[in-house]
């Protein structure tokens, strides 16, 4: 039997990479896509899928009452991704963070709750907070302790989610995520800025001393981890979905220079940014022994597949970065 989802966000980074691979999966259902398209949503990343009579998108607020309603009448599945994520932009101005991660999230909700579908809610291991060096890894236990306004808007969405499946009995599920990195990841973010800025002979800025510590994932894990909660996961549960892969940003730069051939005379250390969490890192034991999932991809495979790519896709980051694709967007959308 076939379904419908909606997926919310599907122009970004994770929300396009898990609609490729939803679609490459199940190529009889149906999938929906509503995106606002704000700075990090890019309509090239489902260039390939547009003429997919099984994918439709539609350009839209998650926090539009009606059209979301109207949507969410023809699904049986919500995957919701659509967020305001860069850390830095929430420190400049959280007001958008708020109305998107917490607003955004409510107005899906009430859907789901007049229509009973089954809801799926992407969050990250930020809500968690910092970790020191001998402290052990966030799990699904962990206390929240946001640092920044994203990854306090995204603990607010979490509370809001499962407050709806005890209130309300929502079918729902979270997963918490680690540091994802993949292919159409939008090139402010660590891993492409520097593999683009090398590309075109430029510094990589180094936050502080490069000893802040993340766990990363391969975004096609990610995906896998998804589909798995989405069809195998206890209703209710939330997930820690991890990488098992803890670098010092110094170490994942390093490894990029030795990957694109360039010196370390290539790294410009700058100021560190306000509430910097030191360490994150994901114990995903209760995804492995309920649903058998870990990552299949290491970090070095999937770090070469991640260069390889944006060497391979220079037209695509350089609209971006240019802002060729936003000048394109706005004339081209209402």
């Amino acid at each position: 039997m076939s379904n419908t989802i909606l997926v919310t966000g599907g122009a970004g980074f994770i929300g396009s990479n898990f609609i490729h691979y939803w679609l490459r999966r199940y190529p009889e259902d149906k999938v929906i896509n509503l995106d606002l398209l704000t700075y990090a949503g890019n309509l090239d990343n489902l260039k390939d899928i547009e003429n997919n009579s099984n994918y439709k998108f539609v350009h839209g607020d998650i926090c539009d009452t009606n059209l979301v309603d109207d949507i969410v009448k023809e699904v049986n599945l919500i995957v919701h991704f659509a967020a305001e994520s860069h850390v830095d932009r929430s420190i400049m101005n959280s007001a958008d963070f708020i109305r998107s991660n917490v607003e955004g999230t409510r107005v899906l909700l009430d859907a789901a709750r007049r229509h009973n579908i089954r809801f799926h809610h992407i969050s990250t291991d930020e809500v968690f907070g910092d970790l020191g060096p001998n402290d052990p890894l966030f799990n699904e236990s962990t206390p929240y302790n946001p640092r920044s306004p994203y990854s306090a808007s995204k603990a607010a969405s979490d509370y809001l989610v499962r407050a709806y499946f005890h209130t309300h009995k929502l079918p729902i599920t979270i997963s918490n995520c680690s540091n994802n990195y993949g292919p159409y990841q939008f090139p402010e973010k660590l891993i492409p800025l520097f593999v683009t800025n090398l590309i075109e002979g430029k510094k990589v800025p180094l936050y502080g001393d490069g000893q802040n510590i993340r766990d990363w994932l391969y975004v096609e894990d990610h995906c896998r981890a998804i589909d798995l909660i989405v069809h195998k996961g206890r209703i209710g549960e939330t997930y820690c979905v991890g990488g098992g892969t803890e670098k010092t940003n110094l170490e994942i730069t390093k490894a990029i220079l030795k990957l694109m051939g360039a010196s370390e005379d290539m790294i410009e250390y700058v100021k560190d940014r306000p509430g910097h969490d030191r360490r994150y890192a994901i114990d995903f034991s209760k995804i492995k022994n309920e649903l058998d999932w870990e990552p299949q991809v290491k970090f070095e495979e999937g770090l070469a597949k991640t260069v390889n790519w944006y060497k391979e896709n220079k037209k695509w980051w350089r609209r971006i970065k240019s802002g060729e694709y936003q000048k394109y967007y706005d004339k081209n959308m209402d």
